[in-house]
């Protein structure tokens, strides 16, 4: 069973250079309890389709393409057909999304158990004092937030970067969503506490049986959290199967580069991929990756290859495969 089905999605975003696809005829699908990495370098379209996914698009943008949601609002019509009453019903309480900086998701003149609790009373407004602050303690321990009186009392700055994060976690699950949408939530956190909140959402998503979709460009926090791998590039998925295939046998010659710029123990040297991600305004008639591409033929400048499989579950949208 399915949690999340997305078909065919397209974002179109206005700009002073026209408009821009930066989520294109993207599909995939999450099940119950089941973790997708999103891979790709910056500007390659993931946090866009992740806004897609919670309705929090910038003004003007257009959707196309469908988004299933299993259960809720969202039972029988595409998320990209709700409208910002109905989105209301879904965000939070059926979808949520951790942010890469807590800082600057977190009010920084709210204490840290009313911004919890404001998320719980924006999808039920008669719940009672008593059991609204019973459920901030109790969010604030499934996300191994130590001594949550006492932290639901504090203030944003008062807080470290590990426990911003544990925080945020805590306000995302308050009202029981079904997918968790985490993009780079660690970022900006040493490697000790990295591995923690790694850890923690891998916890969460098995005992909550979460979907979990964790944006990153680091391979090696892929390799941790992951059952499956997507990678993108300039708005398309351009490889996507189990992570630990993917990983031992990219098909497509971005990811391969991808993980000869990956650095490991084992690695003497890092090989970077040249030149740059192509402006969404400009994109090559073909493969985009083609003038990148040290392994690339007279097809890939003609039409953009299709996905094409590999093995069971692993597709690589490449001419090669």
């Amino acid at each position: 069973m399915s949690l999340l089905d997305v078909r065919n999605l397209i974002v179109e975003v206005p700009t002073a250079a026209g408009w821009i696809r930066p989520v294109n005829d993207v599909s995939l699908r999450l099940s119950p309890a089941e973790s997708l990495g999103l891979v790709g370098e910056s500007g390659s379209g993931k946090t866009m389709l992740a806004l897609a996914l919670m309705g929090l698009l910038p003004p003007g943008a257009h959707v196309g393409g469908t988004a299933v949601l299993e259960g809720g609002g969202a039972k029988e019509s595409s998320l990209t057909q709700l409208n910002e009453k109905a989105w209301r019903a879904v965000r939070g309480r059926q979808i949520a999304m951790i942010f890469q900086e807590p800082m600057t998701s977190l009010n920084p003149v709210m204490r840290i158990g009313a911004q919890i609790e404001e998320a719980i009373r924006a999808h039920e407004q008669s719940v009672s004092k008593d059991q609204a602050r019973h459920r901030v303690f109790e969010a604030l321990r499934h996300a191994s937030v130590p001594q949550p009186e006492m932290r639901a009392e504090q203030f944003p700055h008062q807080l470290s970067g590990g426990l911003r994060q544990r925080a945020m976690i805590a306000m995302a699950l308050a009202a029981g969503p079904k997918l968790l949408i985490a993009d780079e939530p660690t970022t900006a956190l040493d490697v000790t506490v990295q591995r923690q909140i790694l850890e923690l959402l891998d916890r969460l998503r098995r005992d909550l049986r979460l979907g979990l979709m964790f944006i990153t460009h680091d391979l090696g926090v892929v390799a941790q959290v992951a059952d499956r791998i997507a990678v993108m590039y300039a708005g398309r998925i351009v490889e996507e199967g189990p992570v630990a295939e993917v990983l031992r046998s990219p098909r497509h010659p971005y990811t391969q580069g991808l993980l000869a710029a990956s650095p490991s123990l084992e690695k003497k040297k890092l090989t970077p991929i040249p030149g740059t991600v192509p402006q969404l305004t400009a994109l090559p008639p073909g493969c985009a990756f083609e003038p990148r591409c040290g392994l690339r033929r007279t097809e890939c400048a003609v039409a953009v290859p299709e996905l094409r499989s590999a093995s069971p579950g692993h597709a690589a949208r490449c001419v090669l495969v």
